[in-house]
This record gives structure tokens, C-alpha cells and sequence, in this order.
């Protein structure tokens, strides 16, 4: 056997089987996963053909998150303490409420009109936390100060065509809470939904985070001790609300 042409031959093969990426192309791949992870997408609702399941019509079950196992219990359950036979183990909660607003645009608006407070005090801890969240989840399109100039649009000319949500406009201002909080729960446009990634008490001491952020642009204050900034917006709302009603009984 010629061992020397056998081998001219594989060199051969793993060349072309190895071509270098170019452009959109990523390369020719020698074995499996080389360049294509065969792993399930966490929360992907998308078919990816490198995906070894059996059928497209089977792939959402093993993507999406699955029901909690019987008997444990979710994160953010309204409870004090965890009791069994040996031990108490104290547990400090992070909230719990259903969202009675299903994901339409008819939701969204009824969401907005009627949730118009934050249920979670406004203080140093729930602003310290809301920062923390809103800079991991949402800064990176929103900008670290609200105005929708986050790095993925920003730097490098701008990775992300969508322009986000600048919070600091007048618009956003005199949003109510229920219009940020439907936002997290179901994502607007582009973006997608927060409900799995923040906790109830999270997504509200984001919104706090928010509201201090368009408080700074203001030249207000919104911390537990000094809260300039919602007196300022109630007026605002008061009277715009005084100007539309006049302007209807006009009409």
C-alpha cells in the first residue's frame, strides 16, 4: 500500500474540510461542532437546523422553560420561612403578583391607564438594586443614562439599527408606571420580553432606577428622603389632563 499517497490524500480531505472562513461563510467544518453548537438554545422559539431533534414540529418543547418540578417552590414566592422536619431556613422574598394584562396592544394601553403607582417603596436599597439590574439588562441599549444611547448603538458606529427608547424625552416622563412595567413584562418593537430574567420586586426597583434617571435630566430629586420629581410630573400630568378636557368640552 502507498502509505505516502494515503496520506497526500487525507492532508487533501482535512484541507478542504478545514477551508478557512471568509466573509459570511464560516468554514467548512472536518467533524460536528467544530464551529456549530448541537447544544438547545435556552428560550429560543426558533427552528436551528444544527439541532438534532426529531421534527421541526418537536423542537419548542425543548427549548422553552418547562413547569417547575412539584413541590418546589418559585422563585419570588410570598413566603417567610421554609420549614421540614430538620430544619427552618429563614428566606427573605423577592415578591410575588399575577399580571392580569395579556400581551396586546389594547392590554398595553388598559396596563398603562390603570397602573399608575410603584408598589415598592422608593429607597436608597430598592434605587442600589433597580441600577444594578437596569445596567446588566437594559444599558446596554438604553444607555447608562436613559437616552437611548446605549454601546450596542453607540460605539464602533453602532452595532444595533434599532434606535432604543430614550427615557429622558417628555413622553416618557409622563408615562405611568404600567406602561414600563407592561414593557418589561412583554418587551415593545424589538425587544423582547424581561418577566423570566427580573423578579417582580426587580422590575419595579428598575422602574425607580428609571424614574431617578429622568429625575437627574430634570435637575430633580427622587430619593427617599427628597422626592422633587414626582411632584413635578403629577403637576405636569394635572395640567395636561385640565388642557385636554378643556380643549374636548370646546370641540
Amino acid at each position: 500500500m502507498n502509505y505516502q499517497f494515503l496520506f497526500l490524500i487525507t492532508i487533501a480531505i482535512l484541507s478542504k474540510s478545514c477551508s478557512p472562513a471568509e466573509g459570511n461563510f464560516p468554514g467548512s467544518e472536518y467533524m460536528m461542532d467544530m464551529g456549530h453548537a448541537v447544544s438547545y438554545e435556552a428560550n429560543s422559539q426558533q427552528y436551528y437546523s444544527y439541532h438534532h431533534w426529531d421534527g421541526i414540529d418537536d423542537y419548542r418543547k425543548y427549548a422553552i422553560p418547562r413547569n417547575a418540578v412539584k413541590g418546589t417552590i418559585a422563585r419570588g414566592a410570598v413566603i417567610s420561612k421554609l420549614t421540614d422536619s430538620l430544619n427552618t431556613i429563614s428566606y427573605t422574598p423577592s415578591g410575588h403578583r399575577d399580571y392580569l394584562y395579556s400581551n396586546t396592544e389594547e392590554e398595553r394601553i388598559r396596563a398603562s391607564k390603570e397602573i399608575t403607582t410603584n408598589p415598592i417603596a422608593l429607597s436608597k436599597e430598592a434605587l442600589d438594586h433597580g441600577k444594578s439590574n437596569y445596567m446588566i439588562y437594559c444599558g446596554i441599549c438604553h444607555g447608562e443614562k436613559g437616552d437611548g444611547s446605549g454601546y450596542l448603538v453607540r460605539d464602533e458606529g453602532g452595532k444595533y439599527p434599532a434606535q432604543p427608547a430614550n427615557f429622558l424625552t417628555d413622553e416618557f416622563i409622563s408615562a405611568t408606571e404600567g406602561r414600563f412595567y407592561h414593557g418589561i413584562m412583554y418587551g415593545k418593537n424589538v425587544m423582547n420580553g424581561y418577566s423570566n430574567k427580573l423578579s417582580y420586586s426587580e422590575r419595579w426597583e428598575v422602574i425607580h432606577f428609571i424614574r431617578s434617571l429622568q429625575a437627574a435630566s430634570k435637575n430633580l430629586k427622587y430619593t427617599e428622603t427628597e422626592n422633587t420629581f414626582s411632584a413635578s410630573r403629577a403637576a405636569v400630568n394635572s395640567n395636561t389632563t385640565q388642557a385636554s378636557e378643556t380643549s374636548t368640552i370646546k370641540k
